[in-house]
């Protein structure tokens, strides 16, 4: 397990430097794909010190990047294109460039390919973002390359963190009104170096929903963050009812982005976006971290406790 040669793309990212700080626990031998003008000094500070130069829209620079001279035994996908975005990210990332992404690793025959896909991804046919990382579910099998999908549902953190000033006045920002599945980020980071480097290899070449231990709405998160806090919290709307169903829908007709942000909403309220296999995360990783302990570790990392 210790030891593996992990090369990750997308490792400046939110997430990917904090996949990169787990797979560091794990033993793992990091390697970081950067773009040329990336700034590599927060991952140095973590402990990288292995880079190669790599963007997934480039074909030419991904065979250098992952040429099998370097003996990678894996490689996480955590590059985001519609969410997150960073200097030179579209959302032709999550399409054209993760295709070119499946296609240079089975060319260099690395033997595992980690994928952060989307909860319910298979069934989010009108939500763009979502449904992409599906199709490249779906290209990782037609490409015959052995693969680990990790499907998170939404995140309780986000860069920024629009949650903290908040939570501070005792007010709860609240974006979706139905029940969802959710993650804290640093477990779906713990979860997917454990994909990289300990997970065996019977478990290839499958999709692994993770996230809590049940799905949440505003009144259970609410209620967890109340508990935590030892203070009476209300949940507030992000933006007025009326922006969303009037206002958004117009701006979404020449936006692409708002309408993709629309259809999620739309989607996630209709009660779907929930994981249909809570056995096989609890399987694979352990048991499910509960609502009340993932508020708890977030407010204390947050040092709201």
């Amino acid at each position: 397990m210790e030891n593996k040669k992990v090369i990750i793309a997308g490792a400046t990212g939110y997430l990917g430097s904090q996949i990169v700080k787990e797979l560091l626990i794990q033993g793992a031998n990091v390697t970081a794909m950067v773009r040329a003008s990336s700034d590599r000094s927060k991952l140095i500070e973590i402990g990288v010190e292995n880079f190669v130069v790599g963007d997934m829209m480039d074909t030419a620079s991904l065979k250098l990047a992952l040429s099998p001279e370097h003996s990678f035994d894996v490689i996480v996908a955590s590059a985001a294109g519609y969410t997150r975005r960073q200097k030179g990210d579209s959302a032709t990332t999550d399409t054209i460039g993760y295709k070119n992404l499946v296609d240079a690793t089975k060319n260099a025959g690395i033997p595992r390919f980690v994928l952060i896909s989307i909860l319910e991804s298979d069934k989010a046919i009108k939500v763009p973002h979502f449904h992409n990382k599906f199709l490249i579910e779906k290209y990782l099998i037609e490409k015959k390359q052995p693969y680990i999908a990790l499907r998170p549902g939404a995140f309780l953190d986000q860069t920024p963190d629009f949650i903290i000033d908040k939570i501070k006045k005792g007010i709860l920002p609240t974006f979706l009104t139905g029940t969802y599945g959710i993650i804290y980020t640093p477990q779906l980071a713990k979860y997917t170096a454990m994909a990289a480097v300990i997970l065996p290899d019977t478990e290839l070449n499958t999709s692994i929903d993770v996230g809590w231990d049940r799905p949440v709405n505003e009144q259970i998160l609410k209620t967890a963050f109340g508990t935590v806090l030892k203070k009476n919290i209300q949940a507030k709307p992000v933006m007025p009812p009326f922006v969303l169903k009037f206002i958004l829908p117009v701006v979404g007709k020449f936006n692409d982005n708002i309408y993709d942000m629309i259809q999620m909403i739309k989607w996630i309220d209709t009660g779907i976006y929930i994981s249909k296999n809570t056995q096989k995360q609890k399987e694979l990783f352990g048991e499910l971290p509960t609502v009340e302990e993932s508020i708890r570790q977030y407010c204390c990392d947050k040092g709201l406790i």
